[in-house]
């Protein structure tokens, strides 16, 4: 199959593969273009991922794709042309009207799945058991980076690794932007994964450690360490001596079974392309049904990338109050993006559209498919942790580090990353990158760790689904993903502010 025609209302189809010129798209189901189905000859060469209009769109018409508008010509489109950036334009505007209009869809019912996890004295779960250093200030990455190179002899028995987080923050920070830190660094600190943390400063930084400790509230002393650099003769030996105690202390946890309700998995995705909303994204969608459907949660971020289609999202809140707190969080990104002058449809990106995503609406319609049919239980503000089960949407911009690591702060202890285009990346709860076409998943099979590319071959998106809740069991029991294997994880905080 060469094409797809995604809902019966869509005006454009998606190339599966290269359609050259002179070729016939023949869409045989009923549509609401034709009865009986429509054929249409390409007028021009059509990249994969990319549109071909299926009936003439004049100017001012409306592009339909997914069911919904996602363009309006800028010129008559005629049958069999490439439609993209060149001929259509985005609808999009800064302001924006929001009705409650409350939609409940059917969700599987998925037989019951277990990993292997840790169960840590609180009573959390856990899918890794690592120790973190978390530098409090960017002064002492270097010390940290340090420490972690010359104690890796504490990894061994149940400690699954040692590692560390740089940043450029924690100190001549104002206001908004040094809270952004604080909570953000102490989020990682709590983090169920991590077995042990060092909690590291230097000592002169506007970042205090009597205000990190605050932000911390009541933490295990055995789990939880703290070394100021400036207060000790030789910091390498003590924050090793510091780091052979939380050893000591998270060795001791070992894997036991567990029911999948226990997991939280955050979803997002990055270097989209036009079949990331028809394979991958849906495919992740399929999963979170099935994962909430068993008493877990799942977490979908990147604001500015549900623009044009957040109504999806708003319509499935549960009750009007998270109705209210999904608009004020949507508005909110839309005002940052006014103060600073920017539209707030700047977006896709430059690979986005190589890959055949158009407008930014094109890409919200694809993106909000990642939350599947499930309820809307909370919205989220920056770094703040999943509470509720179900469906959880968190306040976060949709940059790939900057809102991976907004995911891991709120608990997700793993992220499911669908990508297009590829990339190495990886936050500080494992990473499972899920290409959206085959072609991608052969070239970097070093970067990509699940194939949804199957779905152009012919695999249901149910049973895709399905395939990634067993894969995500094998992740959270202990099997590392690339990113783990090529000790990619960073961390990024998101700033909005001056830099003293």
């Amino acid at each position: 199959m060469k094409y797809i025609h995604i809902h019966p209302a869509d005006n454009v189809a998606v190339a599966l593969e290269n359609i050259s010129k002179g070729e016939t798209v023949q869409v045989k189901e009923n549509t609401g273009l034709a009865a009986e189905g429509l054929e249409v000859t390409a007028t021009e060469d059509i990249p994969r991922g990319h549109k071909i209009a299926l009936c003439k769109i004049p100017e001012g018409g409306s592009v339909i794709k997914y069911g919904n508008v996602i363009a309006v010509a800028k010129q008559d489109i005629a049958p069999g042309s490439w439609v993209h950036t060149h001929n259509v334009k985005t609808q999009l505007s800064e302001e924006g009207e929001y009705v409650y209009d409350h939609k409940v869809y059917e969700m599987p019912a998925p037989a019951p799945h277990t990993f292997r996890g840790y169960r840590r004295d609180d009573g959390r779960a856990a899918i890794r058991n690592e120790l973190w250093i978390i530098p409090i200030v960017g002064c002492v990455n270097g010390v940290a980076k340090q420490l972690v190179e010359e104690n890796q002899d504490l990894v061994k028995g149940s400690i699954d690794g040692l590692y560390y987080f740089p940043h450029p923050f924690g100190c001549s920070q104002l206001g908004g932007d040094l809270e952004q830190t604080k909570k953000l660094l102490a989020a990682l600190v709590k983090h169920p994964n991590a077995g042990g943390v060092l909690c590291l400063g230097l000592g002169c930084e506007n970042l205090t450690l009597p205000m990190f400790k605050e932000a911390l509230g009541d933490v295990d002393e055995r789990r939880v360490k703290f070394l100021i650099t400036q207060e000790v003769e030789d910091e390498l030996e003590s924050g090793s001596a510091l780091l052979k105690e939380l050893a000591e202390y998270a060795g001791k946890f070992t894997r036991e079974e567990m029911p999948v309700s226990e997991l939280v998995v955050g979803m997002k995705c990055g270097g989209s392309d036009g079949l990331s909303g028809i394979t991958a994204n849906p495919t992740v969608g399929r999963f979170s049904d099935r994962l909430i459907a068993l008493g877990g949660s799942t977490v979908l971020t990147e604001v500015p990338e549900m623009f044009g289609a957040e109504n999806i999202l708003f319509s499935r809140c549960e009750n009007e109050a998270v109705f209210n707190k999904a608009v004020d969080m949507v508005n909110d990104f839309k005002k940052y993006f006014t103060d600073h002058g920017q539209v707030v449809y700047e977006n896709p990106s430059p690979g986005n559209k190589d890959g055949g995503i158009t407008t930014l609406e094109d890409k919200s319609c694809g993106c909000v498919q990642k939350g599947g049919s499930a309820q809307v239980v909370d919205v989220l503000k920056y770094a703040e942790p999943v509470t509720k089960k179900g469906l959880n949407v968190l306040s976060g911009p949709g940059n790939d580090l900057v809102s991976a690591t907004d995911l891991t702060a709120a608990g997700a202890h793993l992220i499911l990353f669908t990508t297009g285009r590829g990339t190495p990346f990886g936050a500080p709860a494992p990473t499972v990158k899920i290409s959206t076409n085959n072609a991608l998943f052969e070239k970097k099979n070093n970067w990509i760790d699940f194939n949804a590319g199957s779905v152009v071959d012919g695999e249901s998106l149910d049973a895709a689904g399905d395939r990634l809740l067993d894969y995500v069991c094998e992740v959270a029991s202990g099997k590392l993903t690339k990113a783990e294997e090529h000790g990619c994880r960073e961390i990024s905080i998101f700033k909005d502010g001056v830099v003293l």
